[in-house]
């Protein structure tokens, strides 16, 4: 409750207010029978004078006026607090995401995580807004009513010990079938989500294999799965209302044949039967509506744990006990300690093994190797998108942990295999690398970059918007899009990650030649599989199966590497065929 109440306290007079209101509603509603009552028994009795028909019906309109009063002021005190709660909710678990690393969010699943910021939110929210309304009003009702019932008549009332147990274990065996069911829902809400994901982020791939009618099964099958979830907990839910009618109806029966002889004997008044077959509806209404509100709280228990699960998972990549806050990365001089690393902790295979690699301040450095051989988990290493398993790898001197993960990640730029731009313009995807830089230094790292041209060919130019991923600008102009964004970073390390692979050699000649005159005193680290790419790094690394199999320049490695001169005699085949 701990938890939980942290999303209560700062709109807690709505979450008072809210059921203050509905109480006052109950009074109304118990009020009112005790009204008609006085009406029907006055006019049996022909005692009923004119005066007392406008006060009563006064009384009436005013009853019914504050009822209106307490129901509408609930109903708005309950959705102020409700949705308040729901959006600290939702705000609080996508910052837990954001802490996330690779790791994290591979065990959880894209999908899930999105069927949990808003799907799962949502019935907690529905929940709290039900409770409001209801966590007061059922009660309050429940006991007024069965109090005025037994004033009327206590020996009548004893028919409740009789229906209202009646209702308690048909609503408890119903919750009991219910909960599992709710649970089995979310998890099915989760794999459409995923496959719709998938899909609308991989349309171009589906298209150009033909694989629509597949796409289309795959999602059909995750469809069905999801409806027959949806109808198995909806049969529950539909099976508890006409249970619940069904003993309201023989209550009230019961009530009547009982109660109506002792009208016909002149023992009781018709209005004192009227009302209180009134006030055992009362009870019984407040008890099904209590079932109902339990049989929400089942499905969201479901979803409450699976939002505390998110916000409970520890990221195990977060600042270590040996950070210092204050501490920035100076230089960018990098060097790898025997590092060893497994994706999977139980594999004996290792992504890297035993890996030693000193890297001066402002050199660069270029990285290949065969496809899989660890060229991307090594530099990953460097602003701890993963840690090792075994060894350390420093920057100025320091463990990467000494850090902390915002200063260290502020002086590294990445460029990945996967260019990713969002859905915005281009200038406001550029200032992704300097919030704070004008349209000028925009400009320039989109000139360093080679972009400036096709952006200036846009009729919006760098006003351009783009959709989501960059699906509307070409492979070659996404990536100088992304170089021009870590160029404007102007970090101490850039990494390029295969990152110019849909860039003609001219233009990546011109973006090389940009990074040795804007980031002279940068460490620069470039993967490529493309000879042309590296062969003019200060160092170049070979990497095979997660070792390191040389290291040199472009001249020494053809000569001593066996590894690096197939690829190069491979790609020299290749240019001259």
């Amino acid at each position: 409750m701990k938890r939980w109440f942290k999303y209560v306290k700062p709109y807690l007079p709505y979450f008072i207010i809210g059921p203050i209101c509905m109480i006052v509603e109950v009074v109304g509603e118990v009020v009112m029978p005790r009204l008609l009552a006085r009406v029907i028994n006055s006019a049996n009795a022909g005692t009923l004078t004119m005066g007392e028909s406008w006060e009563i019906m006064f009384l009436i309109i005013l009853t019914a006026l504050v009822m209106m009063a307490g129901g509408v002021g609930g109903a708005y005190f309950g959705a102020k607090a409700s949705v308040n709660f729901g959006s600290d909710l939702r705000a609080d678990v996508f910052s837990r995401v954001q802490t996330f690393s690779f790791a994290n969010i591979d065990k959880f699943s894209t999908g899930s995580l999105v069927t949990r910021m808003t799907n799962d939110v949502t019935q907690v929210q529905n929940f709290v807004n039900m409770m409001l309304r209801m966590m007061l009003r059922a009660p309050g009702m429940m006991i007024a009513a069965l109090i005025m019932a037994i004033r009327i008549r206590p020996s009548l009332a004893t028919v409740f010990a009789v229906s209202v147990p009646l209702v308690l274990i048909s609503a408890a065996v119903v919750i009991r079938v219910g909960f599992p069911r709710f649970k089995k829902m979310q998890e099915k809400v989760d794999g459409i989500n995923s496959a719709v994901r998938e899909n609308v982020t991989n349309v171009r791939v589906v298209k150009s294999f033909v694989r629509e009618s597949y796409e289309k099964q795959k999602f059909g099958k995750a469809n069905e799965e999801l409806k027959q979830a949806n109808i198995s907990a909806v049969k529950v839910m539909i099976l508890l209302q006409p249970i619940m009618t069904l003993l309201m109806q023989g209550t009230i029966l019961a009530l009547v044949l009982i109660g109506g002889p002792i009208v016909l004997e002149g023992d009781m008044e018709v209005g004192d039967l009227s009302s209180f077959v009134t006030y055992a509806s009362q009870i019984l209404f407040s008890l099904v509506m209590v079932s109902f509100m339990l049989m929400f709280s089942s499905r969201a228990g479901a979803s409450a744990r699976r939002i505390r699960e998110v916000l409970d998972e520890e990221s195990d990549l977060k600042d270590t006990a040996e950070m210092d806050p204050s501490l920035r990365v100076e230089n960018g001089a990098i060097e790898f300690k025997d590092v060893c690393f497994r994706y999977y902790k139980t594999s004996e295979d290792r992504v890297l093994n035993h890996i030693n690699l000193k890297i001066p301040v402002g050199a660069t450095v270029g990285i290949t190797g065969s496809t899989g051989c660890g060229k991307s988990t090594l530099v990953s290493m460097i602003p701890r998108l993963y840690d090792p398993d075994e060894g350390e790898v420093l920057v100025d001197g320091r463990n990467v942990k000494s850090y902390s993960l915002y200063q260290l990640r502020e002086s590294v730029s990445m460029v990945l295999q996967n260019n990713t731009l969002f859905s915005g313009t281009i200038e406001e995807n550029l200032k992704w690398g300097d919030e704070t830089a004008d349209h000028d230094a925009v400009v320039l790292a989109a000139s360093h970059a080679q972009a400036d041209k096709f952006i200036e060919s846009f009729p919006d130019k760098y006003d351009t918007v783009l959709d989501q991923g960059g699906t509307n600008v070409s492979g070659g102009q996404k990536q100088r899009l992304c170089i021009a964004r870590a160029l404007l970073k102007k970090p101490k390390i850039l990494i390029l990650d295969d990152s110019t692979s849909a860039v003609d050699t001219a233009t990546e000649a011109m973006i090389r030649a940009a990074f040795r005159d804007e980031l002279k005193d940068s460490t620069k680290i470039i993967i490529s599989q493309r000879i042309s790419s590296v062969q003019e790094a200060d160092m170049i690394v070979v990497m095979e199966d997660g070792c390191i199999t040389g290291i040199g320049t472009h001249d020494e490695l053809r000569k001593n590497n066996e590894a690096y001169r197939e690829i190069c005699d491979s790609q020299l085949e290749r240019k001259e065929a």
